[in-house]
């Protein structure tokens, strides 16, 4: 099983560039970033863990560019997002991104995808709460407009664009795109309709919950050895990644603390007994 990591890399922790090439060197698959624009300061939506908000979530570096750090100083580290709070980026500038991030980490990225929690930080942004998956799949069909090989045009309920030249692709036509959020018929209908697989956060249930997403990925008529499900931010022990692995799982998130280079590191060496 191949271990990446997630951080809320800050301006108080670790740099990107210090921990992608510790990852690589100690044999870690792949590095995943979060992202806030933002957190309003009159906030009525509930932290989805319980408690006060940590002081991470109003210091998150942008994912893209941290990532662009990372990719410049490794060779073999995959980077991804996650998530992209999709509905809150305009679709024409998001594609370019990726595209760029994709091509210049040489193939390297994942784009990791949701539709957030935060309703006061969407609302800065324009997004309408109850439209923003709707709004989150038009916006990704857009970008496929854009990243085709040949120029095509794409009109949505949400947003349209010319068919256009729009350099680079990334490599394959597209991304490897995974959707985050909790089991349930509506993210299972999104990630079946134009994703690559599921990004359950935190990795519970899913003896339960992966038998239904392989029957709706079954019935949409994709192939079952295509499906992905990458459990995220999961505290690791033995015996939760055997359970991983028997469950046919090939790569798993681990989270790490949101501390300066000490406190990142004595982690990496605590997870080095996961990595076989």
């Amino acid at each position: 099983m191949r271990l990446s990591t997630t951080i809320f890399l800050t301006d108080r922790t670790v740099t990107p560039v210090r921990l992608a090439r510790e990852l690589e060197q100690r044999g870690f698959a792949g590095l995943y970033l979060p992202e806030h624009t933002h957190i309003p300061v009159e906030r009525t939506t509930p932290y989805p863990m319980g408690g006060e908000l940590p002081e991470e979530y109003g210091r998150t570096l942008d994912p893209f560019v941290a990532l662009g750090q990372a990719a410049a100083v490794t060779e073999t580290l995959t980077l991804g997002t996650g998530i992209t709070l999709i509905a809150q980026h305009d679709p024409i500038d998001l594609a370019k991104q990726i595209a760029t991030l994709d091509h210049l980490s040489g193939g390297r990225f994942t784009l990791g995808l949701g539709f957030g929690w935060n309703k006061e930080e969407a609302a800065d942004h324009g997004v309408k709460w109850t439209t923003r998956r709707e709004l989150g799949k038009d916006r990704m069909a857009l970008m496929r407009a854009l990243w085709a090989a040949e120029p095509a045009s794409y009109n949505g309920e949400f947003g349209s664009v010319r068919a256009s030249h729009a350099y680079p692709k990334p490599q394959g036509g597209s991304v490897r795109t995974l959707v985050g959020g909790a089991a349930g018929p509506k993210l299972f209908a999104d990630i079946v309709e134009y994703a690559d697989g599921w990004m359950p956060i935190g990795g519970r249930g899913l003896s339960e919950s992966m038998p239904v997403l392989r029957q709706a990925w079954t019935d949409a008529g994709r192939d079952p050895s295509k499906l992905q499900v990458v459990p995220y931010a999961v505290l690791p022990s033995p015996g939760k990644l055997a359970h991983y692995a028997e469950l046919g799982i090939e790569e798993t998130v681990l989270q790490l603390p949101s501390e300066g280079e000490k406190g990142v590191l004595d982690v990496l060496d605590a997870y080095a007994p996961f990595l076989g």
